[in-house]
């Protein structure tokens, strides 16, 4: 997935209300943080395929430090070790936790059989719900909405440019998201990887700026 991730870090505001919104979207987006780091070091392989699935051109074909279940368990373990270590907030800890761990169950309805359960391990998951673009945009369509309902209510604009950045934010994402289908495969394996980077690079300062300009609606305080 790549907007349902984004849509756990928004519905997780709610119930973890300290934690910034920056820090839930590199929660909820953690080992696509880490996967395109592992690729350009040669750990982690995919190769592009024009038609692997409806929605996807990418075969994955070894990723377990980063997308297999028991290293997200790690990592979530890590990110939420980490975030307490520093903020102290036990509650943002447990859901920060829970973001990163969010990451392999929504691949794992996503994916075509490819997400391992340990590194080193044969068996592969997946439900593919990449197979089919309607579907595809129905379930992660209904996921993102229901999340960006939960974020607008939860949470009001301090001034007007929380609003700005908030809107601006969906608006991207959902522009980069809707014509990915329809879009010719990318040219190489290092730019997928580099553009994985740089989305890391962009968004995550970008929700952190929506959190300093926004705050809990009154009903919320």
């Amino acid at each position: 997935m790549f907007i349902g991730h984004f849509a756990v870090a928004f519905a997780a505001k709610k119930v973890a209300p300290r934690a910034s919104l920056g820090t839930l979207v590199l929660a909820a987006t953690f080992p696509d943080v880490v996967w395109p780091v592992l690729v350009l070091l040669g750990i982690e392989r995919f190769r592009i395929v024009a038609g692997h699935t409806a929605v996807n051109p990418l075969e994955f074909l070894h990723y377990p430090w980063s997308h297999s279940l028991f290293m997200t368990a790690v990592w979530a373990l890590v990110f939420a070790g980490g975030y307490y270590a520093l903020r102290r907030d036990r509650v943002g800890a447990a859901w920060i936790g829970a973001a990163v761990a969010s990451h392999w169950v929504l691949d794992f309805l996503s994916h075509v059989p490819d997400l391992p359960l340990y590194p080193g391990g044969a068996e592969r998951l997946g439900l593919g719900l990449w197979r089919s673009v309607p579907a595809t945009f129905l379930v992660e369509g209904l996921i993102f909405a229901a999340a960006v309902v939960v974020y607008t209510r939860f949470t009001r604009a301090k001034e007007r440019i929380g609003t700005i950045a908030w809107w601006a934010l969906i608006a991207v994402l959902l522009a980069l998201y809707l014509p990915v289908p329809w879009s010719p495969p990318p040219p190489s394996v290092g730019a997928v990887a580099l553009v994985g980077i740089a989305a890391v690079a962009i968004f995550a300062p970008w929700a952190y700026w929506i959190d300093r300009n926004r705050e809990p609606a009154r009903r919320f305080a």
